[in-house]
């Protein structure tokens, strides 16, 4: 039962979008946690950024909204990053995603996205748990220059098996909507191959029911708000930068000590994550984390990457940099490969690296 219930801590903390190195207890936390961890290389070496990045089949984690603008018909992407991997062996992210654009303004997508997490004990057993999350999105352009999208995603998660306080563990399951909206605009185009373009983008993920593990308590959802922005400059049509910055908030509540945030239905919880920080509005300004790069391609085949990822001191205070590098073949089959260096002593998520491929066909837009 010991071993048990450290493997459940454990699994919580792996699975978690705040690791142990916190300064203070009012961290607001979502489970399961794995839901908010970016899976893709392209967007994890620009520091974790993508909401408003030019769409690509990824598009179906960061906004799908992105997915009518799409330069090619149809797109899928598979993409792998091993977990924790300075202190344990066996944890993998796992994601694979499609979309298919339906004539000149809709697109249909679907994504998988599973975590796995295993843990060996010194009496020689070991303990598995996971998560996973199948998605269902559509997108349509709704003007011009804008465009939304609406996705249903389906959850199922164990944190492995025992008994806390006579309850046994179970699978927690439950259904979750993601929300999200995209606007771009071509500035400036010429015979030369000069190209200047700025974008907008939002998402509302995760927005669903609380998972219960079977603990006799139901734990709240990660749901997030992101919001970003960026540029696209081309430049006599060989030389391409992408300037992208996000910022995202967990909607979950502030634990404050007294009060039990977790008598409260998602939606209030929700709707109270925007003022229910004990130090009021600055604190509240706290719990906002910052993820920005750079991206650059030279004649649409090499890729360049780097970016920084940092949250408040008082909020979790993981800070790290960002590199990464892609490849395109034959205009349709892209490679990508992005690595994470952390600036907080002893971050149990330094040296992550992620590796993604994705093949393209279909019509360019």
């Amino acid at each position: 039962m010991k071993a048990n219930f450290l493997f459940i801590c454990f699994a919580a903390l792996a699975c978690s979008d705040v690791f142990a190195q916190s300064y203070g207890t009012r961290i607001p936390n979502g489970e399961p946690g794995s839901l908010t961890i970016v899976p893709d290389a392209r967007s994890a070496g620009i520091g974790e950024a993508g909401v408003a990045l030019s769409a690509d089949a990824n598009a179906t984690f960061w906004n799908p909204a992105k997915l009518p603008t799409a330069e090619h018909d149809f797109g899928v992407s598979a993409s792998y990053a091993p977990w924790l991997r300075t202190l344990v062996d066996d944890n993998w992210l796992g994601y694979a995603s499609a979309y298919k654009k339906i004539g000149t303004k809709q697109a249909v997508a679907a994504s998988v996205k599973y975590f796995n997490s295993q843990a060996y004990f010194a009496s020689g057993g070991s303990m598995h748990a996971y998560d996973l999350a199948i998605s269902g999105m559509y997108s349509r352009q709704l003007g011009k220059n804008f465009a939304m999208g609406v996705g249903l995603k389906y959850i199922s998660s164990s944190i492995g098996s025992g008994v806390i306080n006579a309850n046994t563990l179970t699978p927690g399951r439950t259904v979750a909507a993601d929300l999200s909206a995209y606007y771009h605009k071509q500035v400036v185009t010429s015979t030369s191959g000069e190209d200047f373009n700025w974008s907008l983008g939002a998402t509302l993920s995760d927005l669903g029911g609380k998972i219960n593990y079977g603990t006799g308590s139901e734990v709240f959802l990660p749901t997030t708000l992101r919001v970003g922005g960026g540029i696209s400059y081309t430049a006599t049509g060989k030389h391409r930068l992408n300037v992208i910055a996000d910022l995202r908030k967990l909607l979950v509540p502030t634990p404050n000590g007294t009060a039990s945030p977790g008598l409260q239905s998602s939606w209030q919880g929700v709707l109270h994550s925007f003022s229910d920080a004990p130090g009021g509005f600055k604190e509240e300004m706290q719990e906002i984390a910052l993820a920005m790069g750079a991206e650059y391609w030279y004649n649409d085949m090499i890729a360049l990457r780097g970016g920084y990822n940092a949250q408040n001191k008082n909020k979790g205070d993981r800070k790290f940099f960002t590199a990464g590098a892609g490849v395109k073949v034959l205009h349709n089959y892209t490679a990508d490969f992005a690595y994470l260096f952390s600036l907080t002593e002893g971050d149990p998520i330094a040296q992550t690296f992620r590796i993604s491929l994705g093949a393209y066909f279909g019509k360019k837009s």
